[in-house]
């Protein structure tokens, strides 16, 4: 029993050198640690957006006088062409306007033939003195006045034939027809609407968005527009008009973008729906488990590369995520952290990343943006 208390004592004296050896390499080579180096990136965030393929110009045609419609060609749906007549008025009473404005001009050119010969023949008769002045000033006015009808006659005829021109109603581009608001006889007013036209020189994409998401658009923003039960067919818009003030009962604001090359597929009234990308300011993301505290300020480990020791910085926080801290201020691109055993660290202590880290630091931060990335879509 006296002999094993030599042995036990060399047993832990060999156990205590060994203890001594370990922690000095320890100490010598570094605690080993996690690191991730920072990086920044911007938050994307894709907008969704319901809407409907609207005509880029829409003509609303009416006639100039009023009448009794006749005929009215087209319906709804109908393709026309420019120049087309789309209805008719009754042309009766214009044609008989015409008429007699015809008749009138013929009265006043015979007036006038017969007031210049009296003129030329009181002139000659003044030149040779056989007449008087106020016979010659009489046959001037006479004259003077029969030209005066003569040029009123002619304008009536050009106002007569106009208005009888004005009983067909043409439309002055070519486009389809979207909605059609008198039936055949009917009588009509000046001005009113009798078929609306949507002209085939441009297409928009009209959607209605909520004030919150105003700020992700601008003039010039691109949207990407797919039909609603076709997503394969595509085409890209520009934002062109933006209303300045929100529906009164949805209280949403109409955005129309123009689209440019739509495919045919794209007819109007097509439901659709946009994708608007939109990105934050850059942003620093780093892993929870590198936060710690100094004092009581949020913080993180430091790695200086040039002799692999740590510090303590504090930073500011943005917002905490599942599993990530958004940091505002104290950390920039290039920065390494400590993510792991952060606990055990004190200033100024040597470190060293375990021989696997470089690669997984790698795919941990790759991971910490994929986890952004589809963060900011889902919002």
């Amino acid at each position: 029993m006296t002999a094993s208390f030599p042995a036990l004592a060399l047993a832990v004296a060999l156990l205590l050198a060994g203890c001594d050896r370990n922690d000095s390499e320890t100490a010598t080579a570094g605690r080993p640690v996690h690191v991730v180096r920072v990086e920044a990136s911007k938050l994307a965030n894709d907008i969704q957006l319901s809407g409907e393929i609207q005509a880029e110009k829409t003509v609303a045609l009416g006639f100039r006088i009023g009448g009794r419609v006749v005929e009215r060609p087209v319906n709804v749906g109908d393709r026309v062409s420019a120049g087309q007549a789309v209805a008719l008025l009754d042309p009766a009473i214009e044609q008989n306007a015409l008429m007699a404005a015809k008749a009138a001009l013929a009265a006043a050119r015979g007036q006038v033939t017969t007031a210049r010969s009296t003129f030329q023949r009181q002139d000659r008769l003044m030149a040779q003195g056989f007449t008087t002045r106020p016979q010659f000033d009489r046959a001037l006015k006479e004259q003077e006045t029969a030209e005066g009808q003569l040029e009123n006659a002619e304008a009536q005829v050009d106002l007569a034939r106009d208005r009888l021109g004005f009983t067909e109603l043409r439309a002055d581009t070519a486009g389809v027809v979207t909605a059609r608001n008198v039936e055949p006889g009917e009588v009509v007013q000046p001005g009113q609407v009798v078929v609306q036209l949507a002209r085939d020189d441009g297409r928009d994409a009209v959607f209605k968005v909520p004030a919150r998401l105003l700020e992700s658009l601008t003039a010039d923003s691109v949207i990407r527009v797919a039909l609603a039960d076709a997503p394969a067919v595509t085409a890209l818009g520009r934002v062109r008009e933006i209303a300045p003030q929100a529906d009164p009962v949805t209280r949403t604001f109409q955005v129309r973008a123009g689209l440019q090359d739509p495919p045919e597929a794209m007819r109007l009234g097509s439901t659709i729906t946009g994708t608007i990308e939109a990105s934050s300011a850059e942003i620093v993301a780093i892993p929870a488990s590198a936060l710690t505290q100094s004092g009581v300020s949020p913080a993180v480990w430091i790695v200086d590369p040039a002799s692999s020791t740590v510090a303590l910085r504090s930073i500011d926080i943005l917002r905490f995520d599942p599993g990530l801290v958004i940091v505002s201020q104290g950390l920039g691109p290039g920065d390494v952290i400590v993510t792991a055993g952060i606990q055990a660290l004190h200033p100024g202590q040597r470190v060293a990343p375990l021989a696997a880290e470089p690669r997984k630091a790698r795919e941990g931060n790759k991971s910490v943006w994929n986890q952004l990335t589809q963060k900011g879509s889902d919002t």
